[in-house]
């Protein structure tokens, strides 16, 4: 089977949601996204392309009144199943405010206060990943504190797409944690903890993925990882800091409950 993500701007509502559909049926649905579909001529181009109807699926976010009508007619009459995400909802909100929408593509996407935001607290997150540059402590919303592989980059650059300035330190026993860390509102660190099997199963593919030498296998060591994981632990109590379990978490879990904690949900 095959989803289509159609949109009438760069598609990534439609694409988002279309994978998070796919995801629940086991790697047994391929998606691909189809942009900027703004005229009829669009459509039907994309009407040629579809080699077997029957299992095929088009997820629409496109906001164009009379494209989206045509793409529907022109899916029923090929026999294409067709959901369109957004035009229910804007024509629910259109009759609770009684207002007729602007019905702009990509209005998601415009040049406002929030899109510079984001693009500042990515680019605050790649400048002081994996304890680069300490200077950027007290200048961060939260700090997340944690071992190796404990997910502290994926959600700083999670955190970073919602506007947030997320700055990860890791630890490790033999490496002194920055002195900024002490001075800053403990209501802004962030610890992250593991299970230690989960730890040493994630370490271990890791080794073996980048084939890594035979001094590296003390990284995955189970001494290794309790030491590790009891330096962290009495760390983050002294620090009193909130602490997250991440095992078998997604990330966009603990970024909510991140979020939930510093008051940026």
């Amino acid at each position: 089977m095959k989803i289509y993500a159609i949109s009438d701007s760069i598609g990534e509502t439609a694409d988002q949601v279309a994978r998070a559909a796919a995801s629940q049926f086991s790697d047994v649905i391929e998606v691909e996204r189809i942009t900027y579909v703004n005229s009829f001529e669009e459509v039907n181009n994309f009407i040629k392309r579809v080699e077997d109807p029957k299992n095929t699926m088009v997820v629409s976010t496109i906001v164009l009144v009379d494209v989206r009508e045509f793409l529907v007619q022109r899916c029923i009459e090929k026999g294409i199943h067709i959901t369109n995400i957004l035009g229910p909802c804007i024509s629910m909100a259109a009759r609770i405010l009684n207002k007729v929408p602007d019905y702009k593509p990509g209005a998601i996407l415009s040049m406002d206060d929030q899109y510079y935001k984001k693009i500042e607290a990515m680019e605050f997150a790649i400048q002081y990943d994996d304890s680069k540059d300490h200077s950027g402590i007290k200048n961060a919303d939260v700090v997340l504190i944690g071992l190796s592989r404990t997910s502290k980059t994926p959600l700083c650059m999670y955190l970073a797409n919602k506007g947030i300035k997320a700055l990860n330190i890791p630890l490790m026993p033999e490496v002194p944690v920055p002195d900024e860390l002490f001075n800053i509102n403990r209501n802004k660190i962030i610890g992250l903890t593991i299970d230690p099997i989960q730890l040493m199963e994630i370490r271990k593919h890791r080794i073996d993925k980048l084939r890594a030498a035979s001094h590296a296998i003390q990284y995955a060591n189970a001494e290794r990882v309790l030491d590790e994981l009891d330096f962290a632990d009495r760390l983050m109590r002294r620090l009193g800091c909130k602490i997250i379990d991440v095992t078998k978490r997604a990330i966009e879990d603990t970024a909510f409950i991140i979020m939930e904690s510093i008051g940026q949900q």
